[in-house]
């Protein structure tokens, strides 16, 4: 009879746990991690506008250094070059890292993007005028030191 009463007893569940008992987790436990920039973040600044980065950097358009680009609807044999001085405050720091980039660098002078600590910042566009909107992109440094 003991028997029987094992087999019966074998197909049914066990009780459920109670709450004081500890339930097994599947998840690995990981550990705390640095704020992760995305892929890449678009910033377009006016000149003097400061933005907040995604791994909380700060980029500030400090001014416009020099403005030779042919003008609109003018046939030049250069297009010319624009030059912006931008200031970065890596993220924990106070201390800033000021740079400029070019919309068309000659090849050993000047550069449209660069790698500033772990940001690569890339001068993508830069419209016309005494202060011009500058469009940067911002992504993960990947060893580039200057195009």
């Amino acid at each position: 009879m003991a028997l029987l009463s094992g087999c019966a007893s074998a197909g049914q569940q066990p009780p459920p746990a109670s709450k004081s008992d500890p339930k097994p987790s599947s998840k690995p436990i990981s550990k705390p991690t640095a704020a992760v920039m995305p892929a890449e973040q678009t910033v377009t600044l006016n000149l003097g506008a400061q933005a907040s980065l995604a791994d909380g950097s700060r980029l500030t358009y400090v001014r416009l250094v020099n403005d030779s680009r042919c003008p609109p609807k003018v046939q030049c044999i250069w297009a010319g070059d624009a030059e912006i001085e931008l200031s970065l405050v890596a993220a924990g720091s106070s201390k800033a890292r000021t740079f400029s980039l070019h919309t068309s660098p000659l090849q050993d002078r000047g550069h449209s993007e660069l790698d500033a600590g772990n940001l690569h910042i890339t001068l993508q566009a830069l419209e016309r005028g005494v202060a011009p909107k500058a469009t940067l992109l911002v992504s993960p440094a990947q060893g580039i030191s200057g195009k």
